[in-house]
């Protein structure tokens, strides 16, 4: 049986007095800024090995709808039953797909079409926003990953010290981040964003999905709605950042959380402290260990309310639960996802679970 279907995903996002960063008259440019569109065909692949039977695969669909990024048609080939699925009060798209055992060669492709730009914030020029009672409470609630109480608390009133603001508390946190946090390329994947587990034992070290829930949870708990964003990144930075670039031709590895902050004066906010540690511990042979230095002061200055459009957003879910999936709920869903009779397959290693992912720039 194979089917070809279409469907059209949306979601949300949204939209920070200037503070000043160290740098150098040396210093490499980035300045992303808000202009163009980009358009982007993204294409997912998945072959799978039956050895265990039926088994069944969940695709992160993009799901977010925003002033810097636009989620617009999808459509899959498969030989097995799929269709599109949701979970949460966020509008996460999800492709689900099963195989019976007897199915030769199980595939599916899904390639989904989307827009994106840079994004900055106008310290200048602030625009109020304002957050329902319902929707701030949801954007402070603590998850499996990202409690937000007891250490995590604790130490977050010691990182924004005598801050009142909004702005100062997401400021100082931020320093904090950067300044204690680290980037560890032998975590596996993008991590697991176990903030208790990072505090409690001292050791900071991890990937984007450890550093942007330290990030996450720190501003949560001292009253900043704050959340993850997952996603992939598409192409090359226009800066010429190795690290912050994307193989178009393959994807697999180049999925990258951010984050977002919302503040009374500006709406949700960018923030990416975790591409600053990566810049920091990656971007040269030694590992820079101070953000005035002239590779590093850039990024620090613009991450800091802003992020480039070379990357495509999934979703803000945390504790995400598929539909029909025997294991556990996810923390994220930035993956691809499939399981047989025997469990989970690992997401983390590509080489043995079959994935690809792809990405195509098209003209304006």
């Amino acid at each position: 049986m194979n089917t070809r279907r279409h469907f059209l995903q949306v979601a949300a996002a949204g939209g920070f007095v200037a503070f000043p960063f160290a740098a150098r008259a040396q210093e490499r440019r980035f300045a992303p800024e808000p202009g163009d569109w980009r358009t982007f065909d993204v294409t997912t692949r998945v072959d799978l090995n039956l050895s265990q039977g039926a088994a069944s695969v969940w695709l992160p669909v993009p799901s977010v709808d925003s002033d810097w990024q636009r989620s617009l048609e999808s459509s899959f080939t498969t030989n097995g039953r799929a269709r599109q699925v949701a979970d949460g009060r966020e509008g996460t798209r999800i492709l689900q797909v099963d195989f019976d055992a007897a199915t030769k060669q199980p595939y599916v492709e899904l390639t989904s079409r989307v827009q994106t730009r840079n994004r900055a914030v106008d310290w200048k020029r602030p625009t109020p926003v304002a957050m329902d009672a319902q929707s701030r409470a949801y954007w402070l609630r603590a998850t499996q990953m990202i409690p937000t109480e007891g250490i995590v608390r604790e130490t977050a009133l010691k990182a924004v010290g005598d801050a009142r603001t909004d702005v100062d508390k997401v400021h100082r946190i931020y320093e904090w981040v950067v300044a204690n946090a680290h980037r560890e390329p032998s975590v596996r994947g993008c991590g697991e964003g176990d903030v208790k587990a990072m505090l409690e034992t001292g050791n900071l070290g991890g990937k984007c999905a450890d550093i942007s829930a330290l990030f996450v949870g720190l501003c949560r708990s001292v009253g900043v709605p704050a959340r993850d964003v997952y996603g992939v990144r598409l192409a090359p930075s226009a800066f010429g950042y190795k690290t912050l670039s994307g193989n178009s031709a393959s994807l697999k590895g180049a999925q990258h959380c951010r984050a977002e902050v919302f503040l009374q004066a500006h709406g949700w906010v960018a923030m990416d402290p975790a591409d600053v540690a990566k810049v920091m511990r990656e971007e040269t042979p030694t590992w820079i260990k101070t953000v005035s230095d002239p590779l590093v002061a850039p990024v620090y200055k613009s991450l800091y309310g802003g992020w480039e459009g070379n990357w495509m957003a999934f979703n803000t879910a945390n504790d995400v639960n598929l539909p029909g999936a025997r294991m556990g709920a996810l923390h994220f869903l930035m993956y691809p996802v499939a399981e047989d009779r025997q469990g989970r397959f690992d997401s983390y290693a590509p080489d043995d679970f079959r994935y690809q992912i792809t990405a195509r720039e098209l003209e304006a």
